[in-house]
C-alpha cells in the first residue's frame, strides 16, 4: 500500500465493492523458502469478511502449511501519467492505479465445499455475460466435472483487514487533475478506466 495518506482515504465499503467486482487477485503467503503467490478468482462474502477460492492440489501455497497468514491483492486499472499533462512546471512522471489488499488467515475447507464453490463462481461471472445463456456444470458429460474437481481444493481467506490505495493524483490541483483526465481519456482502454475513476473521485 502506498504510504501517502492522500491515497488511502477510500472507505472500506468502497474497497470491498471494488474487490468484489474484480473477483480476481494475487494470493500471497510466506513459504519455507520465501514468498509464494497464486493468481486466483474468488468470491467475496456479502459482509466482506470471507473470500472463497480454490487452488490446484499441486499448488505450492498448500504445501506451505495452513492455516497461514495471507494477503489477497486485488489490482485494478493503472496508467502512466506524463508530467506534460499537468500544465505545471517542475513535475515528474508517475503512475496512477487502484489496488485493494485483503489480509487475513487462509484455511482449507472440506472437500465437499467444492461443489457449491464451483457453481457459485461460474454463476457470478457468467451473469456478467448476459444476454448469453448462463453456462451450468450440468452441461458437462457424466463424471467429467467430478474428475476435474478432484484436481482442485477449496479454501477460504478469513479477512481481518481491508486496505486500499486509490492513487489518482489527489495530491495535485483540480486543474492539473483535469488535464490528466483529458489526456488519459484520449488514450482509451485502461487509461480511460483510470480517467473515469479520477472523475468519480472528484465528484464525491
Amino acid at each position: 500500500m502506498h504510504p501517502n495518506p492522500a491515497f488511502r482515504k477510500t472507505a472500506a465499503d468502497r474497497n470491498l465493492a471494488f474487490a468484489r467486482a474484480r473477483g480476481f487477485g494475487v494470493l500471497s503467503v510466506n513459504g519455507p523458502e520465501g514468498p509464494l503467490m497464486a493468481h486466483v478468482p474468488f468470491l467475496l462474502s456479502d459482509d466482506g469478511t470471507m473470500a472463497d477460492l480454490h487452488l490446484a492440489r499441486s499448488n505450492a501455497v498448500i504445501a506451505a502449511g495452513l492455516p497461514a497468514q495471507a494477503i489477497l491483492a486485488v489490482i485494478g486499472p493503472d496508467a502512466y501519467v506524463s508530467p506534460d499533462w499537468y500544465g505545471m512546471a517542475d513535475q515528474v512522471p508517475t503512475w496512477n492505479y487502484i489496488a485493494v489488499h485483503l489480509r487475513g488467515t487462509l484455511v482449507q475447507l472440506p472437500d465437499e465445499a467444492m461443489d457449491g464453490h464451483v457453481n457459485a463462481l461460474s454463476d457470478r461471472f457468467e451473469a456478467r455475460l448476459a444476454p448469453k445463456p448462463v453456462w451450468k456444470s450440468t452441461k458437462m458429460g457424466d463424471g467429467v466435472m467430478d474428475r476435474m474437481k478432484r484436481m482442485i481444493l477449496p479454501f477460504r481467506l478469513n479477512i481481518a483487514t481491508v486496505d486500499g490505495t486509490w492513487k489518482l493524483n489527489q495530491n495535485k490541483t483540480p486543474q492539473a487533475r483535469a488535464g490528466v483526465i483529458l489526456a488519459l481519456d484520449a488514450q482509451g482502454g485502461a487509461q480511460s478506466e483510470i480517467a473515469r475513476a479520477m472523475r468519480d473521485l472528484s465528484d464525491d
